[in-house]
């Protein structure tokens, strides 16, 4: 049976900052069906506000609408589709945003973030398998990233979630299922980074400092953080960046390059613009590595120096999700969470409900907020 549920909803792209005024979002009564087989409904008790839900509200990511966004959330099973037999009522979960088939090529080689099905869903709106539980008046509504975690309730595929211990607080466990896979999950998949190397991050976000985190933890010898906000610099400091440097200044990589004596083993790129590509790019030492997780609008081009990757014996890495595995990943950053190797609640800007949300865009736009959470009654 339907079940009426309060929902931020998007049915226009690319209204104008500030959102405060321009209310890109509404919060409505939707109607959400029961799970189908392979389903679960779930009860969402915190969603964290992250720049690819911006992107999806400017314009810069485009998704079909009307949608409901949000994708990265902790959240409690209530129901049970068909053919759900490893999960039960009262799990706490996870809420991945790329679900994996488990059965195409890349599935079956260990790499569920490049999954195709999953991916043709998300691009469709939809949960996996093709199918749409939300609707409103009579018209269905998309859900986003296979989540739509901005409403009370939701209905997703079993493959979208990851099930947690309950004793994790909701607005830490949030985190997890994007900030922390995406940007811990790029030094410790995508990058593999060895102790001893060289790193640098630019963009300090929710991701970029999960990757600042994760280097630390990985026994980085120095990590530069690269920022154009002080006070994001000013806590890299105090999470373990050894050197900061402002974005803004146009000797910075000059300045890196001789702090580091010719540049960095690793740079992670996670603001998603060209121009902090280049930086990270050009900053990476002869033989490093380039990873970028930053998503920027699909019509972004970035010209390359072509020689550079085969004269400096360079290496350029897309990274998405962390190149993870969320069934064995979320466990294990939970693990180095709770060991004090992986601070994420320091991240944690502020709670907000859910009527709050557009004006907290404006904060998560003009870079004031790592995240903010919004916690659901």
């Amino acid at each position: 049976m339907k079940m009426k549920v309060r929902a931020a909803v998007l049915r226009q792209i690319g209204l104008p900052a500030p959102y405060a005024q321009s209310q890109p979002l509404s919060i409505e009564t939707v109607e959400l069906d029961d799970p189908g087989p392979g389903e679960v409904r779930v009860k969402i008790r915190a969603a964290g506000l992250c720049h690819s839900d911006l992107s999806a509200i400017n314009g810069d990511r485009p998704w079909p609408v009307p949608i409901v966004p949000g994708h990265e959330a902790a959240a409690e099973v209530v129901e049970l589709g068909s053919a759900v037999s490893d999960l039960k009522v009262g799990d706490h979960v996870v809420l991945v945003f790329r679900p994996a088939c488990g059965a195409c090529p890349d599935c079956a080689v260990g790499r569920p973030a490049l999954c195709g099905p999953g991916g043709e869903s998300n691009g469709a709106g939809s949960l996996l398998g093709g199918y749409k539980r939300l609707s409103l008046a009579g018209s269905s509504l998309n859900h986003h990233m296979g989540c739509a975690a901005f409403a009370e309730y939701a209905t997703v595929s079993r493959r979208s979630v990851v099930p947690i211990d309950h004793d994790l607080p909701w607005e830490h466990a949030a985190l997890f299922g994007c900030a922390v896979l995406t940007g811990a999950g790029a030094v410790f998949n995508t990058a593999r980074m060895e102790a001893g190397a060289r790193v640098a991050v630019v963009g300090l976000g929710g991701v970029g400092f999960s990757s600042l985190l994760a280097a630390v933890a990985a026994g980085a010898r120095e990590v530069i953080a690269i920022d154009m906000l002080p006070s994001k610099l000013d806590l890299a400091r105090q999470l373990g960046a050894s050197q900061v440097f402002d974005a803004r200044d146009p000797d910075v990589i000059a300045q890196v390059k001789s702090a580091t004596q010719g540049g960095v083993d690793y740079a992670f790129e996670m603001a998603g613009v060209v121009a902090a590509l280049e930086l990270a790019y050009r900053i990476t030492r002869r033989g490093g590595t380039t990873v970028t997780a930053g998503l920027p609008n699909p019509g972004a081009q970035w010209p390359l120096q072509a020689v550079s990757l085969i004269a400096e014996e360079r290496t350029l890495k897309g990274s998405y999700i962390g190149s993870c595995v969320p069934s064995r990943d979320v466990p294990r950053f939970v693990d180095l969470f709770r060991a004090g190797r992986l601070p994420v609640d320091r991240l944690l800007s502020e709670r907000i409900s859910l009527e709050e949300i557009n004006p907290a865009l404006d904060r998560l736009a003009r870079g004031e907020s790592i995240r903010q959470v919004i916690m659901m009654q």
